[in-house]
């Protein structure tokens, strides 16, 4: 995943810890916020990735926001930069210096009609502005998704004229079908991370 990946290497770049939580449609105030868990026949309190990274002063990544129910709304304070009651524990969670929200989506919070993101949701305006900034992250150039798929067969010591012009083919093809895609004429798309699995 494009997206995820440029977090991550951000994070490496910056030595910022990240703490990723993976967005689903059953997602909630649990798996976000924490909740009781039994250990050792015992129930005890365990944080949720939001509050681990709020008390670390971490990144939290909200991978795939767009898949969520609004039960993700139990961010809200947090999203606001604010602190956050813990109801269960009678607790304010205040966010440590550094604390960061990222999420990542793949249809910008608008949904998708054209099936190729089943699942996906739309988030209403007050969730998207809670974010600050918006990235949108496009496909990389030719001359990048060459370097990309040079250095996987580089990897894998399979290197040659005739694999380099296999790449710069696949490369030329895969920009012909988004600019296709682009304008209407078909329904599909080659993704840099279908290349990958390509080579």
């Amino acid at each position: 995943n494009g997206k995820t990946k440029l977090v991550y290497e951000a994070c490496a770049a910056t030595r910022r810890e990240l703490i990723r939580a993976n967005i689903t449609d059953t997602t909630d105030e649990d798996d976000l916020i924490g909740g009781f868990r039994l250990l050792n026949g015992e129930t005890v309190w365990q944080d949720g990735p939001a509050i681990e990274a709020m008390k670390r002063g971490a990144v939290l990544l909200l991978d795939e926001v767009n898949l969520a129910s609004p039960k993700i709304m139990c961010l809200q304070p947090i999203l606001e930069g604010n602190p956050i009651y813990i109801k269960k524990l009678n607790t304010l969670v205040a966010p440590s210096p550094g604390f960061t929200i990222i999420a990542t989506a793949n249809t910008k919070g608008k949904s998708s009609e054209d099936g190729r993101y089943i699942g996906s949701n739309i988030l209403n305006e007050a969730m998207l502005d809670r974010f600050a900034i918006h990235v949108a992250h496009e496909y990389p150039n030719a001359k990048q998704e060459v370097s990309i798929l040079s250095k996987i067969l580089a990897q894998n010591n399979y290197t040659n004229d005739e694999s380099t012009d296999f790449i710069e083919k696949l490369v030329k093809w895969a920009g012909l079908v988004r600019d296709t895609q682009k304008n209407g004429a078909i329904d599909d798309i080659i993704t840099t991370r279908r290349l990958i699995h390509i080579i």
